[in-house]
């Protein structure tokens, strides 16, 4: 009879609460599984970019998801275009100003869960010297010691001071920049 119980017991365990081991964690970036892009607009053309280098940290507990947080920095001289010429503008003052602002960081102050394996970070984006009230949305996907987030936001680059000077207008260069990312993790610590 013990055995039995013992059998079912660690069932439960492995059943029961497997899952909260699973996804109550602190998470890191995996550089090697992770994409940062940025699609930017050109007389009406989607024109995209990455960023290469690239940290982001998660606390998660889907059961609790108002105690979690997400925190992302990124390196934004490792921003490319795939074109030389553009490569070369965007590291001056009128775009990201990569020595003036070598980095730019999102740091939650407030997680939700949207639904099923959705949720949103609440929080503060600083880029170029600005700092801006951001929504990122994300979906959440783990098992064992992996996980992924993916999702998508629209941000307004004129908020951030991206396009100075003969650029600021949005007629040739649109005012929206889509931000798509897919975020390998594995638990920290």
């Amino acid at each position: 009879m013990s055995k039995t119980l013992a059998l079912l017991g660690f069932i439960g365990l492995m059943f029961g609460a497997a899952p909260d081991t699973v996804y109550a964690a602190d998470w890191k970036s995996d550089a090697a599984g992770s994409k940062l892009e940025f699609f930017a607009t050109f007389e009406g053309s989607p024109v995209p970019g990455v960023f290469k280098d690239f940290d982001a940290r998660l606390r998660l507990d889907p059961e609790n998801a108002a105690a979690g947080s997400l925190e992302v920095t990124v390196k934004v001289a490792s921003a490319d275009m795939s074109i030389t010429d553009v490569n070369r503008e965007i590291a001056t003052k009128s775009w990201f100003d990569y020595a003036g602002f070598p980095q730019a960081e999102f740091r939650s102050s407030e997680m939700r869960r949207v639904g099923g394996d959705r949720y949103a970070a609440r929080g503060t984006l600083s880029l170029k010297g600005a700092k801006q009230a951001v929504e990122v949305p994300f979906t959440f996907a783990g098992s064992g010691s992996g996980a992924t987030i993916e999702g998508e936001l629209t941000l307004k680059r004129g908020a951030f001071g991206i396009g100075l000077g003969e650029w600021a207008a949005t007629d040739t260069i649109g005012a929206d920049v889509k931000v798509k990312f897919k975020v390998k993790l594995v638990k920290a610590g």
